[in-house]
């Protein structure tokens, strides 16, 4: 077999179908633009960047930068697209969001190796090597076939996702260990209200700014368990009290008494390191998610690995049903990559497509696959969306929260990341 077909010309798609074609194997790109658009999408060039313009933090002693360096090292033609399309926007990569994508469609385009079909794809190659990239807002007749093939079950078109934070941010003075009625160990962390601070949070919350929702973001019903928390609030005062924040079976250690509010965090990964906000699915402003519920005991210093959304997005219950390398747990011959498997983020999708196509490749070749170790920006990324102890999954864009700690404790933060950042860059550059 020397061929690979690739679904969808985003960024994971042109991603996955160059790093195929750079390895000089074929392969036939399937986009359906410039016959069909999304609601999103509106130029028929590949890679287009429906949101922002930005591609976040330049420095690499951020998450996001040391997410570009390594995309850089393993050949991402998007690093190579924005390299000749950015603006200035200080620490940020932005770039000309025309000239990036246009950069990219010509090198698809003009590849040797690669062959675009311009077509609308109903029907699943299941007999050949495949990477499905079509992204967050896969619907129609390849949504029903994506759902026959991983499990319909396993197939979400909503994402109510509340915020998580990292564990090392979490005041203990204020927070504590425990399950309720004692049943349980560590699992949940609680953050304890006594009655001014919690009806001083109500009414912050309740008079928060939320976020813009998009025709194509609304969803056909919202289903009382993932009511936003802003919504639940105005109901009463009481409301969040008698519901996610019911203080019963837990007693505050600092006062030895019942609290009258209780926010629980409950962990988000198997390694600890990052905790989500129990009950807080919201659709709150970024900058007001950050004021509001930093007013949580506890929470004052909070770092948000994620914040909480609530959109249209198509994602694969990826801990479930992947393997480590993108394929199919149930049929290894299909890969999926980008925003579909639930990486969250421009470069986070297109260096999941850098790597399935990097294991398509192998996978033809009869080679191990390429697993990047969890202690690089791309190999936490990916590691997090196919941790089969992950529950509720939810997706997840680059952050230092899912990298495991240094072996020596470097308390400033910026020194602690820079840190971070060249233990994986030393390990690419071996």
């Amino acid at each position: 077999m020397n061929k690979i077909t690739v679904i969808g010309a985003g960024l994971a798609g042109c991603e996955a179908a160059f790093t195929i074609a750079e390895s000089g194997i074929k392969v036939d790109l399937i986009e359906m633009k410039p016959n069909r658009y999304s609601p999103a999408h509106k130029s028929p060039d590949f890679a287009e960047l429906v949101c922002s313009n930005s591609l976040k933090a330049s420095r690499i002693d951020s998450a996001a930068g040391l997410l570009k360096e390594e995309m850089r090292i393993l050949g991402s033609v998007s690093m190579e697209a924005a390299a000749v399309s950015s603006v200035a926007a200080g620490g940020a990569l932005a770039v000309e969001r025309e000239k990036f994508s246009r950069f990219i469609t010509e090198k698809i385009k003009n590849h040797k190796n690669i062959n675009v079909i311009n077509e609308t794809v109903n029907k699943i190659p299941e007999d050949e090597v495949v990477v499905i990239a079509t992204g967050p807002l896969t619907d129609g007749g390849l949504a029903e076939e994506i759902s026959k093939l991983t499990g319909e079950e396993n197939l979400s078109f909503f994402d109510a996702a509340a915020p998580i934070v990292t564990a090392d941010s979490i005041d203990f003075s204020r927070a504590f260990y425990a399950a309720r009625y004692g049943k349980g160990g560590d699992d949940y962390i609680n953050c304890p209200f006594n009655k001014e601070e919690y009806e001083a949070f109500h009414k912050a919350l309740i008079t928060a700014e939320s976020a813009p929702v998009h025709n194509f973001d609304k969803p056909i019903n919202v289903y009382e368990g993932c009511m936003p928390i802003e919504i639940l609030a105005k109901r009463g005062e009481d409301s969040i009290r008698f519901g996610p924040l019911k203080p019963v079976g837990l007693t505050d250690p600092n006062t030895g008494h019942r609290p009258w509010a209780v926010v629980q965090l409950r962990r988000e990964n198997s390694e600890g390191t990052l905790f989500n906000i129990v009950g807080f699915q919201t659709n709150l402003k970024f900058g007001e998610q950050k004021r509001v519920f930093s007013m949580i005991p506890g929470l004052s210093n909070a770092e948000f690995a994620r914040y909480g959304v609530m959109h249209r997005n198509t994602f694969i219950n990826s801990p479930k049903i992947l393997n480590k390398n993108l394929s199919l747990k149930k049929k290894e011959n299909i890969f999926f990559a980008g925003q579909i498997t639930g990486v969250e983020g421009y470069m986070e999708s297109a260096s999941c497509g850098i790597m399935a196509g990097i294991n398509t490749v192998r996978y033809i070749k009869g080679e191990e696959p390429l697993v990047l170790p969890n202690f690089t920006m791309i190999g936490a990324i990916l590691s997090y969306v196919t941790d089969d102890t992950v529950t509720n999954f939810q997706p997840m864009g680059a952050n230092f929260g899912i990298l495991p700690p240094l072996d020596t404790l470097i308390k400033d933060k910026r020194e602690r990341y820079a840190a971070l950042a060249e233990r994986s860059i030393k390990w690419f550059k071996k």
